[in-house]
């Protein structure tokens, strides 16, 4: 094909779009719901008015082919598992007698039966439910839904392309069911599962689809050469079919590597890769593999992760190079646009010039457009938007909001001891036992209470002016004296003052550092119901005054049991953040770090002797690839060590993780050198605790007995029985009684069943301990 002609063919398109909708209206319906306030068919009437909004609002931005099967009730990787009728049986009896109520039993579980394991997306804060498998598994095709959404968006006269998790992808994304054999291998089952999706892609053929997308983002980490055979088997196999849509294989997140000559040979039409700077080396992979003749690529120019305007011109000088590659060049985010907020024009409190720095989703979808109409037409279509971005980027750039003097000479000032504590943990340990005096098993929750209505009026109200200052925090105050109650007459032994002040683990701190921004608007899917506004890191980073000691201080007042001060790790705090993309993630990191330290030292000086810094992110933002994460693991637990290292040996440091797979970074928690680490275990049967006895880890910790993503109440005996379990891994003199995470997200009357009956399951243990 000639330039011009492929230069004539470049159209825009996107892989997927937030589902909230502009007031989370999806969120309130889906709550709605599960408190009886709506019914189903209210339910689907929103979700249906929703999925309509995002495609007019795409088309009308001048997308020319919308995504579609990318909206979720809950999760996209849990669609794909109704997809395949891979329903675990625990939950078959409540998917046959109602297939929503079904389908929510499997993400949240009920109080009979557990739900699937959630753990993160790629490295990404998104969090998907985790697929059960087993060689007695029985796929059975079921495209209603990826049929329905493809009409309707058909309906109103668009072009469209279901979206669907890979084969490939789902398999290695699984874990063995219940009762099967640990060294299982999902995968396996692959010749099964392919003639399910050849059926799905009949259904959608027949259906009105041009194109399928099959989203293969497993393929960008590192693979054994057999997995790499069954993603080429996978796709000669899908490809040979004669009754199919085209197919535009996905990856993203990082550089394809190994699998791209495997997808390059592979019988599809098309292929999509991202082409951002954490996938740069795509450029130059796809050249040495000879482009893709014959084939349709699509461009993942623009940043579907992150909130910072598009550089166009580099933009357009990729898109250029990429034209003589492949026989059709479209233009596309890099991913998914469900991760980043839906439209920064509704953040009115954000500075004019700021703002201009800043694109969310459909700002994305403006310059995806915007390439592709250059690309198109030629750069002197487009004349008027490349000066106003050369504007926006050299404001940011010459901006003294990215730059202060002093924040940066103290960093630079770091030396190899400041991220030591002073004495090895054997003798800190001696003296924090002597200083705190707990009991065998010690019990103690994640941090958070739960955020009840009448605290979230309170914070509007406040927020609105209906109420002042002193009458928020007199509120604050009855709210922390309930939860310390609570605590002692539970019998907890290190409390936790439960945050009522903070509105988000990492917002709250964001608000009180220079260099953060806040939005107001800026919504984000975490998983299922739960949306978090991620802070935007815009320059250096400092502590002006103390931001938990008031409160932490006057919780310990009110108990003769430790109180544990709560902060959020400088690692998370980059991971749940947009952050900058002008310096390297290490020197941000350190910035962070320098700020909690000070706050560590305040806590410590006003009597606190148990510091919480909570990493849940850390194993999150390893790099995908092997080779990247050394580095990477470097300075995080650099980080976290200048954070905490400045306090006396008998202060406690604890740390917390949840939902993520750990093994991988074992070394990496070891040295961290905190005191306690907690983390979850109770999804995944106290996996955690074997790995870290697998891997010798000499500190205490805390796998989680209760998880709180789940409203239903674990027995005391449950409890106990998972207590027993970790004990098999870590012995007792070294093992802590906790939930998996924190409590924000619960109603009061569970997490008081849930939390007596922790204590009960440990005074029963404790018990039977030899030595009790």
């Amino acid at each position: 094909m000639t330039t011009e002609s492929a230069t004539a063919a470049a159209r825009s398109t996107v892989y997927g779009y937030p589902r909230q909708g502009q007031g989370r209206e999806l969120k309130k319906a889906i709550e709605g719901y599960w408190k009886g306030r709506i019914t189903a068919d209210a339910l689907h009437t929103t979700a249906a008015e929703l999925r309509r909004t995002n495609w007019r609002q795409l088309a009308e931005a001048g997308i020319d082919e919308v995504p579609t099967g990318d909206f979720s009730y809950y999760d996209h990787v849990l669609d794909t598992t109704v997809m395949v009728g891979a329903v675990p049986a625990r939950h078959r009896e409540a998917v046959a007698a109602d297939p929503l109520d079904g389908y929510f039993a499997m993400a949240r579980g009920t109080q009979e039966v557990a739900p699937l394991e959630m753990t993160k997306w790629f490295d990404t804060n998104y969090h998907y439910l985790v697929p059960e498998l087993g060689p007695d598994t029985v796929f059975t095709a079921d495209a209603t839904k990826q049929v329905t959404e493809l009409k309707e968006a058909l309906a109103l006269g668009l072009t469209a392309r279901p979206v669907l998790v890979g084969p490939v992808t789902y398999l290695l994304l699984a874990k063995p069911a219940p009762g099967v054999p640990a060294d299982f291998q999902p995968l396996t089952l692959l010749d099964r599962l392919l003639p399910v999706y050849a059926e799905v892609l009949a259904d959608l053929r027949a259906a009105g689809a041009e194109w399928v997308q099959l989203d293969e983002p497993a393929l960008v980490q590192d693979r054994t050469p057999a997995e790499l055979s069954a993603a080429g088997r996978a796709y000669r196999d899908l490809g040979a079919l004669t009754d199919r849509p085209k197919l535009l294989v996905a990856s993203y997140f990082d550089r394809l590597g190994e699998a791209l000559p495997v997808l390059a040979k592979a019988p599809v039409e098309g292929l999509a890769l991202d082409f951002t700077e954490a996938a740069a080396a795509n450029l130059d992979d796809l050249a040495a593999a000879g482009g893709l003749p014959g084939k349709r690529l699509v461009a993942g120019v623009v940043n579907g992760r992150n909130i910072w305007v598009n550089d166009l011109a580099k933009s357009l000088s990729t898109l250029g190079t990429l034209l003589g590659l492949a026989d059709r060049v479209d233009v596309s985010a890099s991913c998914s646009l469900l991760h980043v907020p839906l439209d920064a024009t509704a953040e009115r409190d954000i500075e004019a010039q700021i703002l201009r720095w800043l694109a969310f989703a459909r700002q994305k979808t403006h310059e995806v457009v915007t390439l592709a109409k250059g690309l198109a037409q030629g750069t002197g279509t487009i004349t008027a938007e490349l000066a106003a971005n050369r504007a926006d980027l050299a404001s940011r750039a010459g901006s003294p909001i990215t730059d202060d003097p002093s924040v940066r000479s103290r960093a630079a000032a770091v030396t190899e001891a400041d991220s030591r504590r002073s004495q090895p943990y054997a003798e800190r340990t001696a003296a924090q036992r002597a200083h705190l005096r707990l009991p065998i098993l010690p019990t103690t929750t994640i941090g958070s209470f739960p955020q009840t209505g009448e605290l979230r009026t309170a914070r509007a109200d406040l927020r609105a002016g209906r109420i002042d200052t002193a009458g928020y925090e007199e509120r604050i105050k009855t709210e922390i004296q309930e939860v310390i109650a609570f605590q002692e007459k539970a019998g907890l032994d290190v409390l936790v003052h439960g945050e009522p002040e903070r509105n988000d683990m990492v917002q709250y701190f964001a608000e009180q550092l220079t260099g953060y921004l806040a939005t107001q608007h800026g919504w984000v899917q975490s998983y299922g119901t739960r949306y978090v506004r991620p802070p935007i890191l815009v320059g250096d980073i400092s502590r002006p005054e103390p931001m938990t000691v008031r409160w932490t201080t006057y919780a310990q007042s009110l108990t003769d049991r430790p109180v544990k001060g709560m902060l959020t790790g400088p690692v998370t705090m980059l991971a749940w953040s947009f952050v900058r993309d002008d310096q390297p993630l290490a020197d941000t990191a350190r910035q962070v770090a320098l700020a909690l330290r000070d706050e560590v030292g305040d806590l410590e000086a006003a009597g606190t002797s148990v510091v919480q810094v909570d990493e849940p992110a850390l194993r999150e933002t390893l790099p995908l690839r092997a080779a990247d994460r050394p580095a990477y693991l470097d300075w995080a637990t650099e980080a976290f060590r200048l954070t905490t290292s400045g306090v006396r040996p008998d202060t406690q440091v604890h740390t917390h993780m949840c939902y993520a797979e750990f093994d991988d970074i074992i070394r990496a928690i070891d040295d961290l050198d905190a005191d306690v680490i907690s983390l979850e275990a109770a999804r995944s049967h106290m996996q955690v605790a074997r790995e870290l006895a697998a891997h010798d880890y000499p500190r205490e910790a805390g796998p989680g007995v209760y998880d709180i993503h789940s409203p239903r109440v674990p027995s005391a005996e449950e409890a106990a029985d998972l207590l027993r379990t970790g004990l098999k891994a870590i012995p007792a003199e070294r093992l802590w009684v906790n939930p998996d995470c924190g409590l924000k997200t619960r109603g009061w009357p569970e997490t008081r069943a849930s939390l007596e009956n922790l204590v009960a399951a440990a005074h029963a243990v404790r018990g039977e301990l030899p030595d009790a």
